[in-house]
């Protein structure tokens, strides 16, 4: 714990000394030029005594509160990353999202369209709402269409759809909602009070027996990898080995349906 309370004071530090008075209002400044803030001014920023602040870049202060990191990350203007680090350097887990991103980044815009002629691509985030995917997802997930207030999220989808048997067979099918009532459940631990998600399970509950028996093995899911036969628009039945990867920043996540070279 030694080693982590130095280099949790040695980062308030050099974070402090990189920082110019013109770049944080509200503080009382002196005349006088020095390279970054002082002590008080910065204590003063993030609403703390100094003499606190002061044990804190000394490594002699106890570990700070969720409170007391999330007040000096406003007052160093932390990017995302560099908050987390700063809570993770104070032995405390960093802050989850309140809510997804709601857009996708342009780069991975770009990334669906440039993969159009090679797989299908869909991106979706924390909550399970689909937010983007290339012409090829499209064609490919056609017989998972809804309406509604939930048409874009997949869970819904796959639980509402008539035609998921035509895409992924009866055992497919069965696995799928299995998946999904899994990742709903997961979905509604990382934002327990997101009336969204709470309002979908409900919606579900009332709507779908399939849902209900699904939902009530308490099964929590978080699938980063599966090999999955659908059937292709234009090929048929195929294989697909279907790979996740998350951005945290945003909660998104990029779905690669990539075809088995031997189908």
């Amino acid at each position: 714990m030694a080693g982590m309370a130095s280099e949790f004071a040695d980062y308030l530090r050099h974070r402090r000394a990189a920082m110019t008075p013109p770049a944080v209002p509200g503080a009382r400044m002196s005349r006088r030029r020095v390279p970054g803030l002082r002590r008080q001014e910065l204590a003063e920023v993030a609403g703390i005594s100094v003499e606190y602040y002061i044990r804190l870049e000394q490594g002699r202060a106890p570990s700070p509160s969720r409170e007391v990191l999330t007040a000096l990350a406003a007052a160093f203007r932390l990017s995302a990353v560099e908050r987390d680090h700063l809570f993770r350097l104070a032995g405390e887990a960093p802050p989850e999202l309140a809510s997804p991103h709601a857009v996708i980044r342009p780069g991975m815009a770009r990334l669906l369209r440039g993969l159009d002629d090679t797989m299908p691509v869909t991106v979706h985030d924390g909550r399970l709402d689909l937010l983007a995917g290339n012409a090829s997802a499209a064609k490919l997930l056609k017989p998972l269409t809804a309406t509604g207030r939930y048409e874009r999220n997949i869970v819904y989808q796959i639980f509402t759809a008539e035609a998921l048997p035509e895409l992924v067979g009866e055992a497919g099918a069965e696995q799928l909602t299995r998946i999904a009532a899994a990742e709903l459940r997961g979905a509604l631990s990382r934002y327990p009070g997101d009336p969204y998600l709470r309002a979908l399970r409900t919606e579900l509950a009332r709507t779908s027996a399939t849902f209900r028996n699904q939902f009530d093995r308490g099964e929590v899911g978080a699938t980063r990898s599966a090999v999955k036969r659908m059937h292709h628009p234009t090929r048929g039945w195929t294989t697909f080995d279907i790979e996740m990867l998350h951005d945290p920043e945003r909660d998104h996540w990029l779905m690669l349906y990539s075809l088995r070279d031997d189908t």
